[in-house]
């Protein structure tokens, strides 16, 4: 088992095909078991490739932050900017400007861990950094450890949405957060 601890920070471009071996290793897990093995190489080798995250490390709108242990990485997380492309999450978020948390995984060993606990941590205090004031995410229904997780993160279940798995259109919940940070931003006190 891998020890739990990690430090936080964004990812360098070099990272790609770490953070695709990460990815081709968690994605996975997340998904409901009717997801057929097929479906879930189907969208890792589209959405979660090499080549996928060598853009998404040069997309201006999106921040990759990494959890280091040593040389490796042992967890991600996706934070993108802007309004909601999905119509029903546009009606279900409630705050505006928003961002959305479009990925977070954790190496397996390190559940339950603290990982993805910092890696949201991080996530929230980048949002409100870039004027954010609030966070949303998409989690399968079914998923019953992630949606755990993010309600004890303060994620509020706010709506519905489709999300593809090869060619199966899964249910997710859209999770909502509002930002309350009275912390330090962009040096300045809040």
């Amino acid at each position: 088992m891998l020890e739990s601890t990690a430090a936080i920070r964004p990812a360098r471009a070099t990272e790609a095909e770490a953070l695709h071996d990460l990815a081709a290793l968690t994605f996975p897990l997340a998904c409901p078991p009717s997801t057929t093995e097929a479906a879930k190489a189907a969208f890792i080798e589209q959405h979660l490739s090499r080549a996928a995250f060598e853009q998404y490390l040069a997309d201006p709108q999106r921040l990759v932050l990494v959890a280091v242990r040593g040389d490796e990485l042992v967890g991600y997380a996706m934070l993108v900017h802007g309004e909601p492309a999905d119509p029903d999450v546009a009606a279900a978020v409630q705050h505006r400007p928003t961002a959305e948390l479009s990925k977070l995984y954790v190496h397996p060993d390190l559940h339950g861990g603290g990982v993805a606990s910092a890696l949201v941590e991080h996530v929230l205090q980048a949002a409100v950094d870039e004027g954010a004031v609030s966070v949303w995410l998409g989690v399968n229904i079914h998923n019953a450890r992630a949606n755990r997780f993010y309600e004890k993160a303060g994620f509020a279940v706010v709506g519905t949405k489709g999300f593809r798995v090869g060619e199966v259109v899964e249910d997710d919940y859209v999770r909502e957060r509002q930002q309350v940070f009275t912390g330090v931003t962009r040096g300045r006190p809040r």
